[in-house]
């Protein structure tokens, strides 16, 4: 797990249940409830085993929680990591510059097709990259074009 992140009781047990149902570990859970999803991350060449054959891991564990099961692979590349979480989009470009301030800011060109995929209903999706970014990489800002 990437340093600073604290985790609480309840993401913990999260992370207790989706471990033991699919076997994946998991380096970070995030617990939205404004968006009713939890978000896992697991370790790099994991998500297939979280996921499971045709789903079968999500389904239940989505069954079980009453929640949306969201899975992104881990990686210490932030473009990497960037790319993983806009999966299944289809990624052209991730451009990451340190402003003269020196915050750092990603410009992610994608697949004009996949736009919509890559910022997500009511731009759900581009708000957990943005989070996502700025836990793991300090990166303050994610523009998707």
């Amino acid at each position: 797990m990437s340093s600073g992140i604290k985790l609480t009781g309840r993401e913990m047990r999260h992370i207790a249940l989706f471990e033991s149902i699919t076997g994946a570990i998991v380096k970070d859970c995030i617990v939205d409830d404004v968006l009713n999803r939890i978000i896992f991350v697991v370790k790099k060449g994991e998500v297939g085993i979280a996921i499971g054959r045709r789903g079968k891991n999500i389904h239940l564990l989505e069954k079980m929680t009453g929640k949306r099961h969201e899975i992104i692979e881990h990686s210490e590349n932030p473009a990497q990591f960037i790319k993983n979480a806009l999966k299944p989009a289809r990624v052209k470009e991730i451009r990451i510059t340190e402003r003269p301030d020196g915050k750092s800011i990603a410009v992610v060109a994608v697949n004009p097709k996949d736009k919509g995929v890559a910022i997500g209903k009511n731009g759900r999706n581009a708000e957990r990259i943005r989070f996502l970014a700025k836990r793991y990489f300090q990166i303050q800002h994610v523009s998707i074009m």
